[in-house]
């Protein structure tokens, strides 16, 4: 684990995608016959739509590094739409008729493609994403942040822990939210640089962002 950002660089890759994904299916799993309507921590919208929508946003950056010359400077033209007013918009909805489990499959599905995707696309590649043009890694890293901080938002609404490895916390720090601080407990940090939490000294953040764009368009 690299806990000093002027260190070396661990990258974020498909592995800790994968990794990170099946750590949230093992313990989701776990609450199959709890109120998957209940809402998803401090969100606004249910566990339910919460792993919907993060099996969308897996979807979505597996997709927007898939053409060979992605837009830069918007998403790929899918169709995103709310089923109700204030849920998620989505590409992608599970069917309710699949139950919890189904609801599952959608997210590894998804979690599945944004592995592959990773693992296969040139590292050269360049696509979209309103908080800077990114690669395949900055994607990877993007959706493990997704998945570590909503299966967090998930857990809470569901009443089961949920505390990812330090190591992985740290490679996604290190890549997405270079400024964060270091020698700090990394879940700890992650949740306060995704404006879930405090940290000493640190009230949590009202707003926060992170930096996608690749490490040589930021010198």
């Amino acid at each position: 684990m690299v806990d000093d950002h002027a260190s070396v660089r661990i990258p974020v890759t498909a592995d800790d995608v994968q990794h990170a994904v099946r750590l949230a299916l093992a313990t989701l799993r776990g609450r199959l016959g709890a109120d998957w309507h209940a809402k998803a921590g401090t969100l606004e919208w249910t566990c339910w739509e919460t792993v919907e929508h993060l099996a969308d946003d897996l979807f979505s950056y597996a997709t927007r590094i898939g053409p060979e010359a992605p837009p830069l400077d918007r998403e790929v033209p899918f169709l995103w739409a709310p089923r109700r007013e204030g849920g998620p918009s989505n590409v992608t909805y599970a069917d309710p008729e699949g139950g919890p489990r189904g609801l599952l499959q959608v997210l590894e599905s998804c979690g599945a493609l944004l592995v592959a995707m990773v693992r296969t696309t040139p590292a050269d590649r360049r696509a979209y994403h309103v908080f800077g043009v990114s690669d395949p890694e900055g994607f990877a890293a993007m959706g493990v942040v997704e998945t570590l901080v909503h299966t967090h938002d998930i857990a809470a609404g569901l009443g089961v822990p949920w505390t990812p490895p330090a190591g992985l916390c740290d490679r996604v720090l290190a890549r997405l939210f270079p400024d964060a601080p270091a020698g700090t407990d990394r879940w700890a940090t992650l949740l306060w640089a995704t404006g879930r939490g405090e940290l000493p000294g640190r009230g949590r953040l009202e707003s926060w962002r992170w930096h996608g764009a690749v490490e040589a368009s930021r010198k």
